[in-house]
C-alpha cells in the first residue's frame, strides 16, 4: 500500500477554508486530518459538528476524526452523523474500550485508537485484532508545531510486531511532528499514514509539499 498522507486541517486558515479544502481535494491527499479537542483531556480546544459539517460539505476525500476529548463513547454517532469515515479515540480517554471500539464498527466507519507518547504500544495487545487504524502521537497532543519525539520510530517497530503477532490488519498512524525530512524515515519503519499540520500549510506551496511528502517512500533506502 502507498503512504496514505493526511493534512490536518487545524492548521488551515480558518478564514479561507473553503480554499484550504480545495486545495487538499485537488492535491494528492488521500485524507483529511480532523483534531477534535475539549479543552479537557488536552489543553486547548478545537471546533465541533458546525466546522467538522462545514469541511464534509466541500471535502472529497474521507474524513479522519481524531478525538482527543474525554468521554467520547457520548459523541461517536454524532461524529459519523457529522461525514467521519474514521474516528479514532484516545485509549487514555476510554474505560471501556472494547466497547467503544464495537461502537464504531456498529456505526460503519473505520475504528481507530490513538496512544500518547508516555503510552507503551503493549497496551493495545487484547484489542488490536479489532482496530483499524493506531494513531501513535508524535507530540504530545493538544498543539500544532511541536517538536518530534524520536523514540516513535522504536514504537512503530513494537506496533508492526504486535500487529504481525496477533495477525491484525491495523494500519499505523503518525501524527505529530511529521515534515519532508523524517517522513522518509517513518516510512521506512513501517508507518502506513502520515498527518501533515503545519509542514503543508506554512509552506510556500502546499500541493508541492504534499506531493514530496507521498513521494517520501521512494527515498527510501
Amino acid at each position: 500500500m502507498s503512504v496514505l498522507i493526511a493534512p490536518s486541517v487545524l492548521s488551515a486558515d480558518f478564514g479561507n477554508l473553503q480554499r484550504d479544502i480545495k486545495m487538499i481535494n485537488e492535491s494528492r491527499a488521500d485524507w483529511f486530518h480532523v483534531d477534535v479537542m475539549d479543552g479537557v483531556f488536552v489543553p486547548n480546544i478545537s471546533f465541533g459538528f458546525p466546522v467538522m459539517k462545514a469541511v464534509k460539505k466541500h471535502a472529497r476525500k474521507p474524513l479522519d476524526v481524531h478525538l482527543m476529548i474525554v468521554e467520547p463513547d457520548k459523541y461517536l454517532a454524532a461524529f459519523a452523523d457529522a461525514g467521519a469515515a474514521i474516528i479514532s479515540v484516545h485509549f487514555e480517554a476510554c474505560t471501556h474500550l472494547h466497547r467503544t471500539i464495537q461502537s464504531l464498527r456498529q456505526l460503519g466507519v473505520l475504528a481507530g485508537v490513538a496512544i500518547n507518547p508516555h503510552t507503551p504500544v503493549s497496551q493495545l495487545s487484547e484489542v488490536i485484532a479489532q482496530i483499524d487504524v493506531v494513531v501513535l502521537m508524535s507530540v504530545n497532543p493538544g498543539f500544532g508545531g511541536q517538536k518530534f519525539i524520536k523514540n516513535t520510530y522504536s514504537k512503530i517497530d513494537d506496533l508492526r510486531n504486535l500487529i504481525m503477532r496477533k495477525n491484525s490488519s491495523a494500519k499505523i498512524e503518525i501524527d505529530g511532528g511529521v515534515d519532508l525530512q523524517n517522513a522518509p524515515e517513518l516510512i521506512r519503519a513501517g508507518a502506513d499514514i502520515l498527518v501533515a499540520g503545519n509542514t503543508v500549510f506554512n509552506s510556500p506551496s502546499p500541493v508541492d509539499t504534499i506531493a514530496r511528502l507521498k513521494e517520501s517512500e521512494n527515498q527510501m533506502a
